[in-house]
């Protein structure tokens, strides 16, 4: 970045009247008022509920304000912050803060009853709004708290939930950096710099996507780091993203294929309603984007589309939108401070042009897996890391993802992992066993079908079906829950009863 100043703070100190916040209700917030209230959460952990560098918060939280000061409370106070998705079950909720060891609980008023009910012993819970389930509402918390910068400011961090083989999520944790919140914002705009955007980029930042996930609350807060405005959505459609555009004068945004996919569904009297020519960068990851769908968006946007693939766990690639309409189908190279290899089975580097899995690291950056040394270690070779996708490297560097040698399911751009629901299906007194693949979608880019074999005595395939969804409602989260079931009088096992997961073939199935 080419301005004079990085970071959220030296913003506020030095134009608190800067607007920071248009809330999905249209209220503005400024820079200095927002500053305030980072402040009073601030103080209010440190102080009235104890915590200490090093220690965790969830949020399970709706894009808005609130969440927006919680993160930068966070990241100012040495913390961890662990975003939730809203949309988990209480079970899915409880097992998070119990696992990263959350000593308070922040919840927005749709999901305060499951973030109540989901906290264990200990774990002091907010309300960012009027509690009705028991919840501390936030103003228990800042009130009375001094609105200026605590005396001293290490860097926080996030901790991602990201589920493995086991089927259960696992926090993907970096150390602390042990630098001040200052110098840590710097890291927020590298990913900027890459593609080559200055200041002018986030004078309307949109935040249609929900700010649980990395790959939006990141960008949306290096926003706010490049001195820029955030503008919040909460709850997308495809005419309300384009309202917003024209109405903000949206000049940068964050999207998955999902909403590319439901954007080119509208009819080309409805797009034309709409002028969204203020729009300079779209950035998208998260999930892999059709080159049919990237192509007609960009016909419609223009060569605003900039792409990086990445992950929690490693490192990132970019293509810009020169680069990608003469690699179509590309994930760009690796920026300048990712290393990137593409290795066989032993760990070799396999030669250009020739598939392998896909291994990164972001400078000397090293991650591990709370809890889960094992799963840290199996992922790493030679101080990379993967996440068992599959790929190859053209003559001119440019990563092609093929495939995933593990067997996560992308739901429009939000990780499915089998074991999770087959754990789940096979809890029921109905299933005797149950395997769950990824079956092609036109809207989602995949959606879980599950393959289950009945007990006997469990009802026909039409009625265990409809109760296995009953009973998967209070216990997954949407994307998780199968599309289609396929009733088999027997699943490919060996006689150690290893599952031949690539015998199952997708069918249209049960719905």
């Amino acid at each position: 970045m080419s301005d004079e100043r990085t970071g959220f703070r030296l913003w506020a100190a030095a134009e608190p009247d800067l607007c920071a916040i248009v809330a999905a209700d249209d209220r503005r917030i400024t820079y200095g008022e927002l500053f305030a209230e980072v402040n009073r959460i601030s103080h209010g952990l440190r102080t009235r509920d104890g915590l200490e560098v090093g220690d965790t918060v969830a949020a399970v939280m709706t894009n808005s304000p609130g969440m927006v000061a919680l993160y930068l409370a966070a990241m100012q106070s040495g913390l961890y912050l662990v975003t939730l998705n809203y949309h988990l079950t209480e079970p899915e909720v409880e097992y998070i803060v119990r696992d990263s060891g959350a000593k308070v609980v922040v919840a927005s008023e749709r999901v305060e009853a499951i973030a109540t009910a989901a906290a264990g012993p200990g774990v002091r819970v907010y309300v960012d709004g009027e509690p009705k389930h028991g919840a501390a509402p936030m103003r228990d918390l800042t009130a009375g708290m001094p609105e200026t910068s605590p005396d001293e400011t290490p860097a926080g961090s996030l901790m991602m939930y990201t589920s493995g083989t086991t089927g259960r999520p696992k926090g993907v944790k970096r150390p602390l950096s042990g630098i001040d919140a200052d110098t840590g914002a710097l890291t927020y705009v590298w990913l900027f710099k890459e593609f080559g955007m200055q200041r002018p980029a986030f004078g309307s930042w949109l935040v249609s996507a929900p700010l649980y996930h990395s790959a939006n609350i990141t960008p949306a807060m290096g926003a706010l780091h490049a001195g820029g405005t955030m503008v919040l959505m909460d709850g997308w459609t495809a005419e309300g993203f384009l309202g917003r555009v024209e109405q903000q004068r949206v000049t940068g945004t964050s999207m998955v294929p999902t909403h590319f996919y439901r954007l080119l569904q509208l009819p080309p009297q409805v797009r034309e309603q709409y002028d969204i020519s203020s729009l300079r960068y779209v950035l998208h990851g998260a999930a892999p984007c059709p080159r049919e769908i990237k192509q007609r968006i960009m016909d419609w946007f223009g060569p605003v589309v900039y792409e990086y693939y990445g992950s929690t766990e490693v490192g990132t690639t970019i293509a810009r939108p020169h680069e990608w309409l003469a690699h179509p189908g590309t994930v760009g190279r690796p920026a300048s401070i990712s290393t990137l290899r593409i290795l066989d089975a032993e760990g070799h580097e396999v030669a250009v042009g020739e598939t392998g899995i896909v291994y990164m690291r972001q400078g000397e950056d090293r991650v591990e897996y709370h809890n889960d040394p094992g799963k840290t270690d199996g992922a790493r070779r030679d101080g990379l890391m993967t996440v068992w996708d599959v790929g190859h490297v053209d003559a001119d560097g440019f990563l092609y993802i093929t495939g995933r040698a593990a067997e996560l399911i992308l739901v429009g751009g939000v990780n499915v992992y089998p074991a999770e629901i087959e754990a789940e299906l096979v809890a029921h007194e109905w299933v005797a066993d149950a395997a769950v693949i990824g079956a092609p979608d036109p809207e989602f880019g995949e959606v879980p079908q599950a393959h289950i074999v009945l007990r006997e005595g469990a009802p026909g395939p039409d009625e265990a079906v409809a109760g296995l969804r009953a009973h998967l409602e209070q216990r997954l989260a949407k994307p998780k829950r199968p599309v289609s079931y396929v009733v088999s009088p027997a699943l490919p096992r060996d006689p150690n009863g290893k599952l031949y997961k690539a015998r199952l073939e997708v069918s249209h199935g049960l719905r």
